[in-house]
């Protein structure tokens, strides 16, 4: 993309600001044996007493030989939610710029908006949970910095047309998010393999799916090294703290578990999709790319209200555009996928 100007959608006050400089920022060989004074911290050893590395190093190396990338690829986060916040703060100017979602798909974009005072236009999947390019193409305008895509889509658990996604990398000037937390689940390339070829890309991941870590919260984006660079000049200097370093190392480096476990998600979902074929109330399943399955029932509320009566719990959509009486249900473990059945042929 010729004209792609990254400076030009950077805020202004983005671009002349010096991001905070941490004591752990000044010296960061922490593998020293140091006596610590620089940062006025309690210098009794409770395994936490100090301040996390702020660019979480070693946990970076470990994600970015993972993923394929360098580490001045890749930016981490408390959670995913804080990763597409910095981006809003880098990139839209409150009160002016706009950006484009794709209802229905992950709530938090359209909470994004209203808290950092941006326009969302929102333009509608068609039937079959497909963006319609001509329309996003049309709804841009001057101050459209950001289009994002989840893929594999939540709730609807499907991977968007790589081909749409290219069109819009190619025409749109500002920068497109792929929201990629399910990505693992799905028999798809990573468009992380992509970034040398679009400029305006982001990709976001997350931990709290395939990697189980939902608890410790870390989110992962990845994008041009220029980029990334904006994204951490606005990023709190200790954003990553050191538990969540230790855990997320641990994990990230246990991959042949982790792949065992998605397997074993991806079979359970087999079965409980053969499952729902047989449920006289289901009259829709909807294919999934996720480690859930959006199903069409013939009264979502009342059918959640008797899941519920019998110790389970799953997700009402049917607030969500083109998802009326749909219930969302989590691939969970063998036994849980029994018990779920079980209930559902029961009511």
């Amino acid at each position: 993309m010729d004209s792609f100007d990254l400076n030009s959608l950077v805020r202004p006050s983005v671009s002349v600001m010096k991001p905070y400089s941490s004591a752990r920022d000044e010296f960061t060989d922490f593998d020293q044996e140091m006596v610590f004074l620089d940062a006025n911290e309690n210098p009794f050893d409770t395994g936490v007493n100090r301040y996390p590395d702020p660019q979480q190093g070693k946990l970076k190396e470990l994600l970015a030989r993972r993923k394929g990338v360098s580490t001045v690829n890749l930016l981490l986060g408390n959670g995913s939610d804080e990763v597409l916040d910095l981006i809003f703060r880098a990139f839209c100017n409150p009160s002016k710029d706009n950006i484009i979602s794709l209802p229905p798909t992950y709530g938090m974009y359209k909470v994004l908006c209203a808290t950092n005072d941006v326009e969302n236009r929102e333009v509608l999947l068609n039937s079959d949970f497909q963006p319609d390019i001509s329309a996003i193409l049309e709804t841009v305008d001057a101050d459209t910095k950001l289009i994002f895509f989840c893929s594999p889509n939540n709730p609807t658990g499907n991977l968007i047309d790589p081909a749409k996604i290219i069109q819009v990398l190619e025409q749109f000037n500002g920068l497109v998010v792929i929201d990629e937390a399910y990505i693992d689940f799905a028999a798809a390339e990573s468009w992380v393999s992509q970034l040398s070829n679009f400029p305006n890309l982001i990709v976001t991941q997350t931990l709290s799916k395939a990697y189980g870590m939902a608890g410790i919260r870390l989110g992962l984006a990845f994008a041009s090294s220029e980029i990334i660079a904006i994204l951490n000049k606005i990023k709190p200097p200790y954003n990553v703290n050191e538990l969540t370093q230790r855990s997320a190392y641990d994990r990230v480096a246990q991959l042949d578990q982790v792949d065992r476990e998605v397997d074993a998600i991806l079979d359970n979902r087999e079965r409980l999709i053969s499952a729902l074929k047989n449920i006289d109330f289901v009259t829709e399943i909807f294919p999934s790319d996720a480690n859930f399955v959006l199903a069409r029932v013939d009264n979502a509320n009342k059918r959640y209200d008797q899941l519920i009566q019998k110790g389970i719990v799953v997700r009402n959509r049917s607030t969500q555009p083109l998802c009326e009486n749909t219930l969302r249900f989590t691939v969970g473990t063998s036994e849980e996928n029994i018990i779920l059945i079980n209930a559902l042929n029961s009511i």
